[in-house]
């Protein structure tokens, strides 16, 4: 996929048809220029994914889910703090966290970015990198985009979050996410199988396959107990699942009750209840804290405090 596939863009399911190679900004905020906001080694994911070395994060600028809640508030944004890059600076920055020995490339939001991070994947595997590639999204994709991504991608993991269109169009202002979501995730599984190896220790830091993470919501467990139900159903119990409870309040969040808070133990108990009911078998879990240490704060060039 050529470059020319931002004019005009329609890359995800916004579909606002921007010449973005033209300077004009899209839905995801975002021109054609490459711009991340962060990279390097990142202990913040799960364990088979960051496994004793780190997982190789770049966060790109922008996104076209807009999750008011969103913890990268600070760059999913217009007008985002960031840095932009030519390809040989994308190119190097890779080269240097495959050297550091991090376990993975790991993307994060790559959705509006994608033409440049498919030339760099097929860059690298032609210089015989053979370091797993990681999608790491929202869940918010257009289906007809999964098998592209498959060409080049090694590991997905994707969000799940509604399960409830209704909820969906209030957070994201699009009914249609759970939809797109599980179909999305039915070709991620198709392409790629579930996460192998599943290692919860990271000592043998997964290669391929797909792990859905679940952000459970203040005042939203009915959101999530009937996602778990769904998947479930759809793809048995071996499916890796995390299932987070580090829902943390941000700025937008402060007059929009119930999101204004943090999650309570009993609220998560429920869910973490219900999803052994279903006998999920590679099941994620976090302990409830309010501990920062992975909550961002991008106007810093450390933006995690955990990271070492």
């Amino acid at each position: 996929m050529p470059l020319s596939a931002y004019a005009p863009c329609f890359l995800c399911p916004r579909q606002c048809g921007a010449d973005r190679l033209a300077g004009k900004t899209g839905v995801c905020g975002e021109t054609a220029q490459l711009r991340i906001a962060s990279h390097g080694p990142h202990m913040g994911e799960e364990p088979p994914f960051t496994g004793t070395r780190g997982s190789g994060t770049i966060f790109f600028c922008g996104c076209s889910t807009h999750c008011f809640f969103c913890q990268n508030w600070q760059i999913s944004n217009i007008g985002s703090p960031g840095r932009t890059l030519t390809a040989d600076d994308f190119h190097g920055i890779a080269v240097r966290l495959i050297r550091l020995g991090v376990h993975n490339l790991n993307f994060v939001t790559p959705d509006h970015f994608w033409p440049h991070i498919r030339e760099l994947c097929v860059r690298l595997r032609a210089e015989n990198h053979t370091i797993p590639f990681l999608f790491n999204s929202s869940g918010y994709h257009l289906p007809a985009m999964i098998p592209k991504y498959a060409e080049h991608m090694d590991i997905f993991m994707p969000d799940f979050k509604f399960s409830d269109p209704a909820l969906a169009k209030d957070v994201i202002r699009d009914e249609r996410y759970p939809a797109l979501a599980l179909e999305s995730l039915r070709l991620m599984v198709a392409a790629k199988g579930f996460l192998d190896p599943f290692d919860p220790t990271g000592r043998q830091p997964a290669r391929q396959g797909v792990l859905v993470r679940h952000l459970v919501l203040p005042g939203h467990v009915q959101n999530t107990l009937d996602l778990l139900s769904l998947l479930r159903d759809e793809f048995g119990a071996r499916l890796p699942l995390s299932l987070m409870s580090q829902y943390s309040p941000v700025p937008a969040t402060r007059n929009r009750p119930p999101f204004h808070r943090h999650l309570t133990a009993g609220e998560y108990q429920t869910t973490l209840d219900h999803a052994q009911r279903l006998g999920f078998q590679n099941l994620l879990i976090q302990p409830i804290s309010i501990h920062s240490d992975f909550l961002p704060d991008f106007n810093k060039p450390k933006p995690f405090k955990g990271n070492p």
